[in-house]
């Protein structure tokens, strides 16, 4: 898709344990047009309570017909389908999430992993707009997400939260619910913190570290702990970043 054939506005939908929320985007600043919504995701999450909830959030809103509508899932998607899933009902696993939710809102709807939302947001907008190489944002919260961006692509699915490190998965120590679990000090955490990312720099020789999540608005607690080969930063669009990121993605032909 060329620059001058893109849509002025796409549509991003973020999906989480506890709440559904989109916002149309402007494509050319990564800035919302209208006020966010947010509505409780369904108890059971099940696909067809879900896909109905998505329908009711995007009915809020006069989209055009032309207006492309992207999401992001929490769990990762590949060609369309959900290999396994964590924090939603396990009747996701097997789902073709972009089939689903087109069927439910009568229009094509593309679908990406939510980190991997964020990292596009941030590498065509955010803390990662104009750097070249490779670009690895990690987004700590209840688990660690991961995006990697090279030269500007998306690779995407990469999980490295699940990466094994010290007998353990790297989340299951190093994630902001671990800080929070195990009432552990801003050092204490660095110290995990340290030992991941010394680990995916071993492997990835990024050229730039983007740390997002929650937890990214005190970077000045932790980040400042942490010796990194390549720069690390926060995260410029924060909450933002996957409604932007599914957005823009959908705009760019990503199904």
């Amino acid at each position: 898709m060329t620059a001058q054939s893109s849509p002025a506005i796409g549509f991003g939908i973020d999906i989480g344990g506890s709440g559904i929320k989109g916002a149309p985007v402007d494509l050319t600043t990564g800035e919302f047009t209208e006020k966010r919504v947010r509505i409780p995701t369904p108890d059971p999450s099940t696909p067809k309570a879900v896909a109905a909830t998505v329908a009711q959030l995007v009915g809020q809103f006069d989209l055009p017909s032309t207006t492309p509508i992207g999401l992001t899932f929490p769990a990762p998607i590949k060609h369309g389908v959900v290999p396994f899933i964590a924090n939603l009902d396990k009747s996701w696993k097997g789902v073709d999430v972009p089939a689903l939710m087109s069927e439910a809102l009568g229009r094509p709807v593309s679908g990406v992993n939510d980190a991997d939302a964020a990292g596009v947001a941030e590498a065509v907008f955010g803390a990662a707009k104009g750097v070249p190489g490779v670009v690895l944002l990690t987004t700590l919260g209840t688990g660690i997400g991961s995006a990697l961006i090279v030269d500007g692509t998306l690779v995407p699915n990469t999980e490295l939260g699940h990466l094994e490190i010290d007998g353990d998965d790297a989340e299951h120590r190093a994630s902001d619910a671990a800080r929070g679990a195990e009432d552990l000090s801003w050092k204490d955490w660095a110290e995990r913190l340290q030992r991941f990312y010394d680990t995916v720099e071993m492997l990835f020789s990024p050229d730039l570290l983007v740390v997002g999540g929650g937890v990214s608005k005190k970077h000045e607690k932790f980040l400042p702990l942490l010796t990194t080969t390549a720069p690390i930063v926060p995260a410029q669009l924060r909450n933002t970043a996957g409604i932007v990121g599914a957005a823009y993605l959908a705009a760019h032909g990503h199904s």
